[in-house]
């Protein structure tokens, strides 16, 4: 019988069937906290403008201060919590998270403010980066995880229209400091289920994997790169400042790379990159969210500044989304996928998503709701089957030891995606406006012609997606961790711990 080394943790204690279903609703619930969080943000900006006195350019920092943050540390937190245990991670992450919520909603300027939205971005970033991780390692029966994911996946896309919802009525019926505190009772809600319910998993500790230059580098990689492309449009994508930031920071990926195949203990093993399902779901997932911000927001700021909808409107209007995202991925996404394959669900559900941004190029200036909106509404159906399909086909080739990292991974491109859709789509659809405005055009044919362009640019990012998705995407690899013994190599279980594929 093989002694077992001891720097690898014993294998956590069986996890009954109520505890598994109580992890994944404090999982879920945590999610939701800080999903609904970015959504209600948005909706309160004029008001936080208003009260606290923030310049239009200063503004745009209680987005960027939180986006920051939290894209540029989930590879990393993602990997620590491989290290120091996933439960450690997301219970350090979600307390930092609910701490920051309160300085936040306490916020008497514009510097605390962002402050405090920077020490959510890294609350956030801690526990969001293992939450997948935790839950493909409790779930291993294909149904059940199959039906936890898509659990997951709802809480991702139907949060942002509830938030909306939330956010215009705590702005209007109180005022903005309750965009914050409201996450405190969650927060702590959370806190107290997850420590009984989610499994210990010490990890190996950070011996195993710690090395500080590639933390450094792999973190101001992304920092820098995320923060270049959220200040593209202000100062312009081919400015000096832009293409001068742009290229550091992909100079610092790529030694992060470098350092990963030649370091002894590296941060983020580069074998999670062998597998041909894990690279793809990851590029289809840049494409996806890249072109999806247009439908999130853009279709929230056409109800608005077009159609003249309240914030608590534009919520309501919202809301046949989120129950139909809801319907189907909780109702039958883990049937389909278990039928026909996570790969042809995902297909499925891109060209779905493709029908919604060609109607969107066909919105008019005076659109009717029942015919020209609820429509595309329904027709996002198309999230619940495709988010629930691709997050299991990103996390397929995680072993146990390596759930944290894929988690992270996976996290990040999704974080790319977002900058890369908030900036370009953005900045294509006011530099249309502005061209139409000069054309002489009424600010609403010029705002709806601004949009119109975005939708038909994301239609073509998911029509790439699904191009990508077809040719490299393959049926879901079984991880290493649970293949015969016989199939694993003996220096799996050596001092140094190397994860599986």
């Amino acid at each position: 019988m093989l002694a077992t080394s001891p720097s690898v943790p014993p294998p956590a204690p069986p996890v009954g069937p109520r505890s598994r279903r109580l992890a994944l609703g404090a999982i879920a619930t945590g999610t939701l906290m800080i999903v609904l969080d970015g959504s209600i943000v948005t909706v309160a900006m004029p008001a936080l403008q208003n009260d606290l006195g923030f310049t239009p350019a200063g503004l745009s920092w209680v987005v960027n201060a939180y986006l920051i943050a939290f894209g540029s540390l989930l590879l990393l937190a993602g990997r620590l919590g491989d290290l120091i245990g996933r439960k450690r991670m997301f219970l350090a992450g979600t307390a930092v998270f609910t701490a920051a919520s309160l300085l936040a909603g306490m916020a008497t300027s514009p510097a605390v403010l962002i402050a405090a939205r920077f020490l959510q971005g890294i609350g956030s970033a801690a526990a969001s980066a293992v939450s997948l991780g935790i839950l493909v390692t409790l779930f291993t029966e294909p149904h059940q995880r199959a039906r936890a994911i898509a659990v997951f996946s709802f809480t991702g896309a139907a949060g942002a229209s509830i938030g909306q919802v939330l956010g215009g009525v705590l702005t209007d019926a109180l005022n903005w400091h309750w965009i914050f505190f409201i996450n405190l009772p969650i927060g702590v809600a959370t806190l107290a289920i997850a420590v009984r319910v989610l499994p210990g998993d010490g990890g190996p500790g950070l011996k195993a994997g710690t090395d500080a230059l590639s933390a450094v580098l792999v973190t101001a990689g992304l920092m820098l790169g995320i923060h270049t492309v959220v200040k593209a449009e202000e100062y312009g994508w081919t400015s000096a400042r832009t293409l001068g930031s742009g290229a550091l920071a992909a100079v610092l990926l790529a030694a992060f790379l470098v350092r990963q195949a030649t370091a002894g203990n590296p941060l983020m093993p580069l074998r999670i990159l062998r597998s041909r399902n894990v690279r793809a779901a990851n590029l289809v997932q840049i494409l996806m969210v890249a072109a999806l911000f247009s439908f999130q927001i853009l279709v929230a700021l056409y109800l608005q500044k077009v159609l003249g909808y309240g914030a608590a409107g534009t919520g309501l209007a919202m809301l046949p989304a989120a129950a139909v995202i809801g319907a189907v991925s909780l109702g039958v996404s883990a049937r389909l996928n278990a039928r026909f394959g996570e790969r042809t669900v995902l297909l499925a559900g891109i060209v779905l998503l493709i029908g919604v941004l060609a109607l969107l190029t066909r919105l008019p200036v005076r659109a009717s709701y029942a015919v020209d909106l609820l429509p595309v509404m329904l027709l996002a159906a198309g999230f619940g089957l495709a988010l629930p399909a691709l997050t299991t086909l990103g996390m397929s080739g995680a072993s146990e030891r390596d759930a944290g990292l894929a988690s992270g991974l996976f996290g990040t491109t999704q974080q790319i995606g977002m900058a890369l859709g908030v900036a370009v789509l953005s900045t294509l659809a006011a530099s249309r406006t502005e061209s139409l405005t000069a054309d002489g055009m009424s600010r609403a044919e010029a705002l709806t012609g601004g949009y119109r362009l975005a939708f038909a640019v994301g239609a073509g990012l998911l029509v790439t997606a699904l191009a990508v998705a077809f040719t490299m995407l393959r049926r879901p690899e079984r991880p290493e961790a649970h293949r015969p013994a016989a199939d694993t190599p003996a220096s799996a279980h050596a001092a140094t711990v190397r994860p599986a594929p």
